[in-house]
């Protein structure tokens, strides 16, 4: 009968890393990454930025529910939303 591999020997050698003599496939940048990003970036999120926030789940469902009794989007309502804001302190609606 084959001895069984032991576990906790293989399980260590899996953990270790490896030496860079080791290593024998030196990682390229690769040109215009920049635009290979870019590429996958929907035109209307170009040069734009995520702002997250967190809200009681009854105010995210009444915002779908508003967007689509108005027959419009989430992300048109909160441009509204956020313009209407900056107007209340007395800055440029530029959302």
């Amino acid at each position: 009968m084959p001895k069984k591999p032991n576990l906790a020997a293989a399980l260590n050698d899996a953990s270790k890393k490896p030496n860079r003599s080791q290593v024998s496939k030196k990682i390229e940048p690769l040109e215009n990454s920049d635009n290979d990003a870019n590429d996958k970036i929907p035109p209307s999120r170009r040069g734009k930025k995520a702002i997250t926030v967190h809200f009681d789940p009854a105010a995210c469902k009444q915002l779908k529910q508003l967007a689509m009794d108005e027959e419009t989007s989430i992300q048109a309502l909160m441009t509204e939303a956020l313009n209407d804001l900056f107007e209340k302190y007395g800055k440029n609606p530029i959302a």
